[in-house]
């Protein structure tokens, strides 16, 4: 019986000690960026890995007063792809402590 308890509290302590390391890791996520980018370049988009908008970036010659519509287009384009390079991040940093486990939701 208490060999049992011995396990149980080394398995505490290792869970302990993962929930710190995913703690850091989100941490840093928020310190990393990613850029989404349409149009060739001319509208990027600076994400960082908790999905929040940093920066837009739009060069002055996509600006058409007469094509409004193109410049929104573009600036949802490139704010799309940050968010999904954000996601990738997201994957790829928080994916080695679920190594290969689908939990709906977790992340």
């Amino acid at each position: 019986m208490m060999r049992g308890m011995g396990n149980m509290q080394k398995m505490m302590k290792q869970m302990q000690k993962m929930q710190k390391e995913m703690q850091k890791a989100q941490e840093e996520l928020g310190q990393k960026t990613v850029e989404g980018t349409a149009g060739g370049g001319m509208v990027t988009v600076i994400a960082n890995g908790h999905k929040e908008i940093l920066e837009v970036k739009i060069k002055e010659e996509v600006v058409d007063p007469e094509d409004i519509e193109m410049l929104q287009d573009l600036v949802l384009a490139a704010t799309n792809d940050a968010l999904k390079k954000a996601d990738e991040l997201t994957a790829e940093t928080m994916g080695q402590f679920t190594k290969g486990l689908n939990i709906p939701g977790l992340f």
